[in-house]
C-alpha cells in the first residue's frame, strides 16, 4: 500500500506520483466505484489517494483521501451525473478571450457562480491582448472593470508578447491551481510558457469557425518552476451548473446576493416579486444587465441543454 497524489486522468487511467516519487499507472478498484458518487470520474487530478501496487507494475487505487475541496460541472453526456475537475486546488484560473474566440459573459459567469458554490477563489485571465483592436481593447477595459468592481481578482496578458506574464507568475507561485476555459483561449500556449517543459500542443484556430480545435483530451498537473502546480483540463465549451437549488443561484451572484437583503421577500427570485432590491439596481445600473442576464439564464437551466455540452 502507497498514498499519492494523482496527477493525470486519461479517461480510462489514473497516473499517481506516490510520496516516494513513483510514478503509477493506476485503475479504480472495482467496487470503489459503486460508493455514492454521482460522477463520471470518482477521482481526479490533485486527490490524495492509497494504492496498491501489482507485479506487472500497475496499480489499483484502493481509498481517496478526504477532499478540502473540489471544482465541478455537469457532466456533458449525463443529466444527473456532475465531472470533477479538480480537486484540492487553492484558486481557478479562467482563461477567456474577447475575440479569437469570444468567451461569453455567460460562460465567465457560470464558472464564476460554480466557483463561488465551492469557494474556490478565481482570477479571470483575459489573453490575447496583442490581437485586439481598439473596439475590443475598450471592451476588455469595461470587462476588467466590470469584474474587478464585483470583487474578482483579473489579469490582462499576451502569452505571445510576454505582457502580464510577471503579474501571472506572481498569482500562481506557491499555489495550486486549475487552468479553465474555452477550447481556442490560449491555454496551452500560456501552459508552455509557464511551464517550459510542458510541451502542451498547440494548435491554429479554426479559421472557419474562429473556435479552437480541442487540443487538450485529458487532465494533467504540471510543477511550477517557481514553486506551485498548475492543473490543466480539457477545453470547455459551456458550464452547464451541478447540484444548485433554484433559489441558492442568487446567492453566487456577490453583488446579487449583497443587494437581496434589501427585497421585501426573503424568498425572493429577483424575476418579478414587488419591492425586489435587486431589479431596481439593475434597473438604476449598480448591478450589471449582463451578470443579471447570467443570472437568469442559470435560473432557467432545467429547461435548456445550450450551456452543458462540453468537447
Amino acid at each position: 500500500m502507497k498514498q499519492g497524489l494523482i496527477v493525470r486522468n486519461t479517461g480510462s487511467w489514473y497516473v499517481v506520483r506516490t510520496d516516494d516519487n513513483q510514478l503509477f499507472d493506476c485503475k479504480i478498484k472495482g467496487n470503489f466505484r459503486l460508493k455514492g458518487i454521482r460522477s463520471t470520474n470518482p477521482v481526479a487530478v490533485g486527490d490524495r489517494v492509497s494504492i496498491t501496487p501489482m507485479p506487472e507494475g500497475t496499480a489499483f487505487i484502493t481509498a481517496i483521501e478526504p477532499r478540502r475541496n473540489y471544482m465541478i460541472r455537469k457532466a456533458s453526456n449525463l443529466s444527473k451525473q456532475s465531472h470533477i475537475l479538480a480537486a484540492n486546488i487553492d484558486q481557478a484560473c479562467l482563461i477567456a478571450t474577447v475575440s479569437h474566440p469570444e468567451t461569453s459573459t455567460t460562460f465567465i459567469d457560470r464558472f464564476l457562480a460554480s466557483a463561488e458554490a465551492y469557494r474556490i477563489p478565481v482570477l479571470i485571465l483575459f489573453n490575447k491582448t496583442d490581437r485586439y483592436d481598439d473596439g475590443e481593447t475598450r471592451y476588455l477595459e469595461a470587462l476588467l472593470h466590470l469584474y474587478t468592481t464585483v470583487g474578482y481578482d483579473c489579469l490582462a496578458c499576451s502569452a505571445l508578447t510576454g505582457a502580464g506574464m510577471e503579474e501571472l507568475r506572481g498569482r500562481l507561485t506557491g499555489k495550486t491551481t486549475l487552468l479553465s476555459g474555452h477550447s481556442g483561449v490560449g491555454k496551452s500556449t500560456l501552459l508552455n510558457v509557464l511551464v517550459p517543459e510542458a510541451n502542451a500542443r498547440t494548435r491554429q484556430i479554426s479559421t472557419a469557425h474562429d473556435t479552437g480545435m480541442h487540443t487538450t483530451t485529458f487532465s494533467e498537473m504540471f510543477d511550477l518552476p517557481e514553486g506551485g502546480c498548475l492543473i490543466d483540463t480539457p477545453g470547455i465549451k459551456g458550464f452547464g451548473t451541478f447540484d444548485m437549488e433554484k433559489e441558492e443561484v442568487g446567492h453566487y451572484f456577490r453583488e446579487i446576493f449583497a443587494v437581496s437583503a434589501g427585497c421585501r421577500y426573503g424568498d425572493c427570485t429577483h424575476t418579478h416579486e414587488p419591492g425586489c432590491a435587486v431589479r431596481a439596481a439593475v434597473e438604476e445600473h449598480r448591478i450589471s444587465q449582463s451578470r443579471y442576464t447570467s443570472y437568469l439564464s442559470m435560473l432557467d437551466d432545467k429547461d435548456e441543454n445550450k450551456y452543458r455540452q462540453s468537447y
